[in-house]
């Protein structure tokens, strides 16, 4: 298969990128840089998966049914896997980011983009993705690193279908060249420099989308899912403002893009996870069954202590904490939501957007 004819640039013949991490969304990148035309070394710590990709083009441990491209290398060394990258994309799950590159910070390259796929809030320090390789990685990596999020299922990337995410980065050089990277007809990268907005609303949906789940599985219908994804909309909003970033992100592809894909759709773990804790079954039952983390149980955790810190008022967010950490009943997590004095809406929105358009202006 050769690079599609209609990308806004071509990749020099064996260019090299890297791709650490060899989970669905990782092997799913490693497809669509493939597919640009890029020479791919993907970071597999899995001996088996390592095996099927290198031997079958394969990974059926977490992206059946898709074979792989012939420009694909798995590798058991990260050293090995980025070394001359002219990109390195980071698919680690946000709870193993932090020992991964304070082990690694010494052999990535220099000057190059760090685009960073994981999404979540690491329990403990309350930091995104982002924040935690700012802190662990040396100054001189600081403004390479960038995020990429927005509405994109791993098996529909590596299909080839239409696509469209968001690269963060506070360097308009960066953003530019991942964007150039990345894109190709079918998969359309637009750029921010709003790191924190983008960080955060990748982050919280996930939770919404537990709570959406829950919702669906406890038949509260098609009304009650719609309120769920307006109302966690504005608690992303909020928590993103009161970290930096700005809300009105929350009305593009990362933020009201990606909640509704993760809260509507039963390829979302997400979702699913909640689904299932709608009907009835424990998480711990749940979670043994699922390959790959839900990063919402994870983030839930976090963003409750995030928000007591912030002194912000999620209340979806912090029922589903209570769901899945406080051994709280659906029956009372539903009331308890059901309960609540219903506000003025706008007047509670008014002031959050309007201040992220005066930012923005």
């Amino acid at each position: 298969e050769e690079p599609d004819s209609k990308r806004p640039s071509c990749a020099a013949e064996g260019t090299r990128v890297a791709v650490l991490g060899g989970g669905c969304f990782g092997t799913a990148m490693a497809q669509l840089l493939a597919r640009n035309g890029y020479c791919v070394t993907m970071w597999v710590r899995n001996s088996e998966v390592r095996e099927q990709i290198n031997g079958h083009r394969r990974n059926p441990t977490y992206l059946p049914g898709i074979e792989l491209h012939e420009r694909i290398k798995a590798v058991q060394g990260l050293a090995a896997a980025v070394e001359g990258a002219a990109l390195v994309a980071i698919a680690v799950p946000t709870p193993f980011l932090r020992e991964t590159f304070a082990q690694n910070r010494d052999s990535l390259p220099t000057k190059v983009p760090l685009v960073l796929l994981s999404k979540g809030i690491e329990n403990g320090t309350l930091q995104t993705p982002l924040e935690i390789l700012r802190e662990e990685l040396p100054g001189k990596y600081g403004k390479y690193v960038c995020a990429v999020s927005g509405p994109s299922f791993a098996k529909e990337i590596a299909q080839g279908l239409p696509t469209n995410v968001t690269c963060a980065s506070e360097c308009r050089e960066v953003a530019a060249a991942v964007q150039a990277v990345l894109s190709n007809r079918m998969f359309r990268v637009y750029t921010t420099s709003d790191t924190m907005g983008v960080e955060y609303g990748g982050a919280l949906k996930n939770v919404i989308a537990i709570a959406s789940g829950v919702s669906d599985g406890l038949g509260m219908g098609n009304n009650g899912r719609a309120a769920i994804i307006t109302r966690g909309l504005a608690e992303m909003s909020k928590i993103a403002q009161a970290k930096g970033g700005n809300p009105l992100t929350m009305l593009t592809l990362a933020g009201v893009g990606d909640l509704l894909l993760t809260c509507t759709a039963t390829m979302s773990r997400n979702y699913t996870v909640g689904y299932r804790l709608g009907k009835g079954e424990s998480l711990k039952d749940i979670q043994a069954s699922m390959s790959e983390v839900a990063e919402g149980v994870k983030t839930a955790f976090s963003v409750h202590y995030l928000a007591e810190k912030l002194g912000i008022d999620v209340p979806i967010c912090e029922q589903v904490y209570q769901l899945l950490y406080c051994g709280k009943s659906l029956d009372q997590a539903l009331s308890d939501l059901l309960d609540r004095e219903p506000g003025e809406e706008m007047d509670r929105i008014h002031h959050t957007w309007v201040r992220g358009v005066r930012d923005t202006g």
